[in-house]
């Protein structure tokens, strides 16, 4: 049973309420959603604190989308509990910094996944900000159960891979289509913000941006050093 999580808080330090902000119309929480509700699960869910529940629900339900209100700022926690919520045993990991996350991706590194039987898997190359973490809730288990590092706690995954002698970590070479490691999408400043609402004028057009697109744009308009190649091998 497979868990699309979106961990998003209305607070936010170095850009307030960002998650609800307007992007091309629609919250940039919204353009995450309506994406990945695009990735067949057994449930969507945002998972964010009990600050933020009451602001995000009626959104949320929207989209198809439950909420589940966990540790403020142990993160980790937040999915392990909400993994035993919703009964899921993997779980698809996004952001709501990310309004432009990929379904496409997410379909792919779902199925890289489980053809790999990983703990946790993720692609390098594609744009910073449309990719997705997929990662065994029992995994998350021990790495709750056993570290002690604020970081894991703040980031979900990194006990796993410093211990790949325990676990079946897996980093793929993102398939060159969706390939433009020097594309940055996810937002963390206003200035990030104003970036992507410039890129959203052009070529938003109501619907889930596909990657694909996104990288086409990337290519005629923020031409960078690196080549295509650079994501064409595959493990």
């Amino acid at each position: 049973m497979t868990g699309v999580f979106v961990q998003v808080r209305i607070g936010s330090s170095r850009l307030p309420r960002k998650a609800l902000i307007e992007l091309a119309g629609r919250p940039m929480i919204e353009h995450a959603m309506r994406s990945l509700a695009r990735l067949p699960a057994t449930v969507h869910a945002l998972l964010t604190d009990e600050a933020s529940a009451g602001r995000l629900e009626s959104l949320a339900s929207t989209c198809g989308f439950h909420v589940f209100a966990g540790p403020e700022d142990h993160v980790l926690e937040r999915y392990v509990l909400a993994a035993r919520h919703f009964g899921v045993d993997e779980i698809v990991r996004a952001t709501g910094d990310n309004p432009l996350v990929s379904w496409e991706l997410a379909r792919l590194a779902v199925a890289d996944r489980r053809r790999l039987e990983a703990d946790f898997l993720a692609y390098d190359g594609p744009p910073l900000g449309t990719g997705v973490e997929v990662v065994r809730a029992a995994a998350l288990e021990v790495a709750l159960e056993e570290s002690r590092d604020r970081y894991d706690a703040e980031h979900v995954s990194p006990f796993l891979y410093r211990n790949p002698q325990r676990f079946r970590c897996v980093r793929l070479k993102a398939p060159p289509a969706y390939c433009y490691p020097e594309g940055r999408v996810t937002v963390d400043t206003q200035e990030d913000f104003l970036r992507i609402a410039t890129l959203m004028r052009e070529v938003y057009d109501g619907s889930p941006l596909p990657a694909i697109r996104l990288v086409h744009w990337f290519r005629a308009n923020e031409p960078g050093t690196e080549s295509e190649d650079v994501c064409a091998a595959r493990a």
